[in-house]
Formats: C-alpha cells, structure tokens, sequence
C-alpha cells in the first residue's frame, strides 16, 4: 500500500463518517419532534383556548429539539471538509 491508497482510505473513511453522524444523528430529534407534535395536538384538541401558548410553547420545545441535529449536521459538514482537504 502505498501512500495515495491510505489518503483514498481517510478521505472515505471522513465521507461514511460524515454520512453515520446525520444518518443516526437525525433519529433521536425527528421522534423526540414527533412524540412533541403528538402532544401538543393532543393538548390543543382538549385545551383550544390555549392555542397561543401551545404554540408558543411548541416552537421552543421544537427548536430545542433540533439543535441536536444542526450539531450532528456541523460534525457532518466539518468531516466532508476534511475529506475534500486531503
């Protein structure tokens, strides 16, 4: 093996890696928004005057939520700029 072969094997190891953290960093945020997204409606269909502050409320927990997967989407990102460095 010489040394363009072990740069080929870092540059596809940096790629599946990259391609690992959004594909099981985005499970745990898509079925926490979800079981959120089952509540709330749930709660809106027994509480209808509270639709503002459900809303409200909905949004923060959602975007709560999703900062789990910008940071999975950031390592992704960081790891194909590896990639295309070396």
């Amino acid at each position: 093996m010489n040394g363009a072969d072990g740069i080929m094997y870092a540059k596809a190891a940096a790629f599946i890696g990259a391609a690992i953290a959004m594909g099981v960093g985005s499970i745990g945020p898509a079925l926490g928004q979800g079981m959120i997204a089952a509540k709330s409606c749930e709660n809106l269909g027994k509480y209808p005057a509270l639709f503002s502050q459900l809303r409200t409320l909905n949004f923060l927990s959602m975007a709560i939520v999703e900062s789990s997967a910008i940071y999975c989407l950031i390592i992704a990102g960081a790891l194909v700029g590896v990639g295309y460095l070396l």
